[in-house]
C-alpha cells in the first residue's frame, strides 16, 4: 500500500501555500497518513489561530470518514444518514467544505485539510493541494 510521505506532504502544502498566497488569505494546512496521524502541519503568517484545530480535524474527518468534509455535511443535516456526527470523535469531525481524502487505486492513503478563509477559500486552496499529490 502506498503512504502518504513527507516528502509528498510538503509537496501539497507548497502548492496549497501558493494558491493561498494567490487568494491573498493567509491559511493552515495539514496533511494526514491513512492512520489519521498527522504527516505535516504548516501556518502560514496571520492565519487564524482557530484554524490550526480546524485544519487539522478538517483532515481527521477526511481520512476517518473517508470522504471530503463538504460531503461529510451534506450527510449531516437533519433527516440524512449521518445526522449528528459533529458531536462525535470528541466533536472533531467537521461538516463544511476543506478536508479531502487521498486516495491512490481508490484506496484512501491520508488526507489534508485546510482553514483560514471562507469555506469556498478553504476548497480552493485544498484542491490545489490535492492536485499536486503524488504518491
Amino acid at each position: 500500500m502506498t503512504h502518504v510521505t513527507l516528502d509528498a506532504a510538503k509537496t501539497m502544502i507548497d502548492a496549497a501555500e501558493d494558491r493561498a498566497a494567490d487568494i491573498d488569505v493567509p491559511m493552515c494546512i495539514a496533511v494526514m497518513d491513512d492512520g489519521a496521524n498527522l504527516v505535516a502541519f504548516h501556518r502560514m503568517d496571520g492565519a487564524l489561530l482557530a484554524s490550526v484545530d480546524i485544519a487539522q480535524n478538517k483532515a481527521y474527518t477526511a481520512v476517518t470518514i473517508e470522504l471530503d468534509s463538504a460531503t461529510v455535511g451534506d450527510l449531516a443535516q437533519p433527516g440524512e444518514e449521518l445526522y449528528g456526527i459533529g458531536g462525535t470523535n470528541d466533536g472533531r469531525i467537521v461538516t463544511f467544505g476543506g478536508g479531502v481524502p487521498l486516495e491512490v487505486d481508490g484506496d484512501v492513503v491520508g488526507a489534508v485539510g485546510v482553514s483560514g478563509g471562507s469555506v469556498e477559500e478553504d476548497v480552493t486552496v485544498v484542491e490545489a493541494a490535492v492536485e499536486a499529490f503524488e504518491p
